[in-house]
């Protein structure tokens, strides 16, 4: 499965069973089969967040990345196409949700599609995917396909669920076949206002032996010739 389409998913379910991971699991297996009917194979990989946050919890305190973090991260940057799916909590998506997606480097998920997903007790909640993640995932300058999908107790028996998990299955896996995010990134990277450090090393370019330089980093005018 070396060409397999790399498909990440990203699931804040607390529970278990998780209706918030039923429903990831749902949009995974029919991208998996749209993919199949299209002659390409998918590699799923399952991030779950509660395993993760303590971790999560460390990195935004001290920015130090423990073990399995540092390995949903390596993930994440190398997925083709990825699914993101969280419970609503108080009107918002989950702090551990938002809180993974927080620390990650701001270039880590330029131009990758992502299915947006959410879980509630109540419809009333419907909304807080278009009103709160896609603004989160504007600002990390993903792909969000444009349906999203959301879940209540009732939607689980409305055969309309699932057929907003196809339409949103197809649209992630038209822009995952096509390599849009890597036609993107290798043409456009540049173009981008990278985080230091974050554009692969293209940036160490940068004289860091410059009078403005060591001053930045510490150094005294009378250091400076």
């Amino acid at each position: 499965m070396s060409d397999a389409l790399r498909l990440v998913v990203v699931t804040a379910g607390t529970s278990d069973p998780s209706s918030t991971r039923m429903l990831a699991d749902r949009a995974a297996s029919r991208v998996a089969e749209l993919a199949g009917s299209r002659g390409r194979e998918v590699a799923t990989s399952v991030i779950d967040l509660r395993e993760l946050a303590t971790e999560i919890t460390t990195a935004m305190l001290s920015q130090l990345v423990g073990p399995k973090l540092r390995a949903a991260i390596t993930a994440l940057g190398a997925a083709d196409g990825l699914i993101a799916s969280t419970p609503v909590y108080a009107a918002g998506a989950s702090g551990l949700f938002t809180s993974f997606f927080q620390i990650l480097d701001n270039d880590l998920l330029i131009a990758k599609p992502v299915i947006l997903a959410a879980t509630a007790g109540t419809a009333r909640h419907a909304l807080v995917v278009d009103d709160q993640l896609r603004t989160l995932f504007a600002y990390l300058r993903t792909m969000p396909v444009a349906t999203s999908l959301f879940a209540a107790p009732e939607d689980w028996r409305d055969p309309s669920l699932d057929g907003r998990v196809r339409r949103a299955a197809l649209e992630l896996v038209v822009l995952m076949v096509s390599g849009f995010a890597a036609q993107v990134r290798a043409e456009g990277w540049g173009s981008y206002q990278h985080e230091f450090g974050s554009a692969g090393g293209t940036e160490l370019s940068i004289d860091l032996d410059s009078d403005l330089m060591r001053l930045a980093t510490g150094g005294s005018a009378a250091d400076i010739d």
